[in-house]
């Protein structure tokens, strides 16, 4: 599917809705409550949910772009990886958050080197208050039709050029095979020119 197919064939919006005062307490439940609709993502942090609702058919696409691009820039350079998808990150009592996708890079580890994130609807949260309680070393944000990379410094995240994992890997040429209208053509152009 391209995105010029989600164009003609548009989707639900996605929503968000935020909220404050909620203790982890509250949280839990209420995560429970959702556990059965995977189309619902919840956020928190330090008393504030967000609750978005459905995950877009363009939410999908443009995750698994960068998934795939990703996955074949790291094989092709050898780089060991460990692709560990969106499972939630949990700093008990504060913070728990659902990437779009996660890599450990070089060893498996229980808390990945770089989360990801796709933006289609401006949420109420700044998601990298959700990942530094955790020491997530690297989050990469897709939003605006731009890729943005923070780094981990100090226990602040500061915006890079480049990653800290993959610094030979060109970001600005990544988000033009991300935006590619075919993602089979992206893949397999982005690999001619990383080899």
């Amino acid at each position: 599917m391209s995105l010029q197919t989600l164009e003609q064939n548009p989707q639900p919006v996605e929503s968000v809705v935020g909220l404050s005062g909620i203790s982890w307490e509250r949280f839990n439940k209420i995560q429970s409550d959702f556990d059965d609709i995977p189309s619902i993502k919840l956020t928190y942090t330090g008393g504030l949910l967000e609750i978005m609702a459905p995950i877009s058919n363009e939410h999908e696409y443009i995750k698994s772009n960068v998934g795939e691009l990703l996955g074949t820039y790291l094989r092709e350079k050898r780089i060991r990886f460990y692709k560990r998808g969106g499972f939630t990150l949990t700093k008990e009592g504060y913070s728990s958050g659902e990437p779009d996708e996660s890599y450990c890079i070089g060893s498996n580890k229980e808390v990945p080197d770089i989360v990801i994130e796709v933006v289609i609807t401006s949420g109420t949260l700044n998601k990298l208050e959700v990942y530094k309680p955790l020491n997530i070393p690297e989050v990469w944000f897709w939003k605006n039709q731009q890729l943005q990379v923070f780094h981990l410094t100090n226990g602040e995240y500061q915006q890079v050029t480049r990653s800290q994992f993959l610094p030979d890997l060109d970001l600005e040429m990544l988000q033009r095979y991300i935006e590619y209208p075919d993602q089979y053509d992206a893949v397999m152009e982005f690999k001619k020119v990383i080899r």
